[in-house]
């Protein structure tokens, strides 16, 4: 089979030859459709991970179809569309593995695919029973890959934060994740507000259900969602911990600061603003197989789906490095087949 590689840190993306995988006992082997290039795999490449392996081939963002099952697993069966995210897999036994919070696992070391366990870069993965996941009826599987990261990142990260009808959602970054959770945002009858440096991605964001769109190089984000009446959620998708800080000022009494996307930088914020005005600061890693479940049900009953460019493995190399250098826009997705 053909499938891209990182060899080392630093290294560019390797177009090469393998054998076909075999699955073991308690595996899943996947013909992929498509996988969604995701900016962690820009991460590993810098060498960001301390869980990290090399060589790896990189993809969390996976639909494919179930080739074959190994050994003590019957379920999907063969010729299930299928979806695969960033947990590859976890202890089984830890108290937040038993509670269904997977992508918590203290028992074990982290399995991330893609980081420490082959992704879908690659003509087939081989993923574990439990983390592959059936797609819903009525998912396009290529437009439908992000939602294995983007998607399932920013609707778990609204829903643990509170989001609901009503209340008020200002999304800090106009990337994929902060595309989609704006979308999902309007969706779940929240009021929102887009926050980005410029004015290029307003009329994209007024189209997804924006009500208020700021613009941080004419206007202090604080100043101007205060001016909105305050966000319940301020939730940073941007790969920047100064822009979350910037608009903390914003937020209504009970409010939430929430990073998904973040940089080197630590997380200052005013003990005083925190007590005073019952505040809380948190963070979201993804989520679990049952996270992953409810993001693609709620993405196909509303129509939400990313837009995204369709390649070739033959271009995944020179898209990586466009995405190191910054000058790539846009999602896109590997195709195979």
């Amino acid at each position: 089979m053909r499938g891209a590689l990182l060899s080392a840190p630093g290294k560019p993306l390797e177009i090469v030859e393998r054998d076909v995988p075999e699955p073991g006992p308690g595996e899943i082997l996947v013909e992929v459709t498509a996988c969604g290039m995701c900016f962690s795999e820009v991460n590993h490449l810098r060498g960001h991970y301390p869980f990290g392996t090399f060589p790896v081939v990189p993809g969390h963002e996976i639909s494919g179809v179930v080739a074959a099952l190994g050994e003590g697993v019957d379920q999907p069966a063969v010729g299930t569309p299928v979806g695969a995210a960033w947990p590859y897999g976890s202890c089984g036994h830890c108290d937040r593995c038993v509670r269904g919070d997977q992508i918590l696992c203290t028992g074990a070391p982290r399995l991330v695919t893609g980081v420490n366990r082959d992704g879908g870069y690659a003509e087939y993965f081989t993923g574990r029973a439990g983390f592959v996941t059936p797609l819903p009826d009525g998912l396009d599987p290529v437009a439908g890959a992000p939602l294995m990261c983007a998607g399932i990142t920013a609707f778990n990260g609204l829903r643990r934060a509170g989001a609901g009808a009503g209340s008020r959602v200002a999304v800090l970054g106009t990337g994929g994740v902060g595309t989609m959770a704006a979308r999902f945002a309007a969706a779940m009858g929240a009021r929102v507000a887009v926050v980005s440096r410029s004015r290029r991605a307003e009329e994209e964001a007024v189209r997804g259900g924006a009500e208020l769109y700021v613009a941080t190089a004419e206007q202090d984000p604080a100043e101007a969602l205060r001016a909105w009446g305050g966000a319940d959620v301020v939730m940073n998708t941007a790969p920047d911990t100064a822009a979350g800080l910037a608009a903390f000022g914003g937020l209504r009494p009970d409010g939430t600061l929430l990073y998904l996307g973040f940089g080197a930088e630590n997380v200052s914020v005013p003990p005083a603003a925190l007590v005073t005005n019952r505040l809380r600061v948190m963070g979201m890693p993804s989520g679990s197989p049952h996270d992953l479940r409810d993001t693609l049900d709620f993405a196909v009953a509303h129509g939400i789906v990313p837009e995204v460019t369709a390649v070739p493995l033959d271009d995944a190399p020179r898209v990586l490095a466009e995405m190191d250098a910054g000058t790539h826009r846009g999602r896109t997705v590997i195709t195979f087949g």
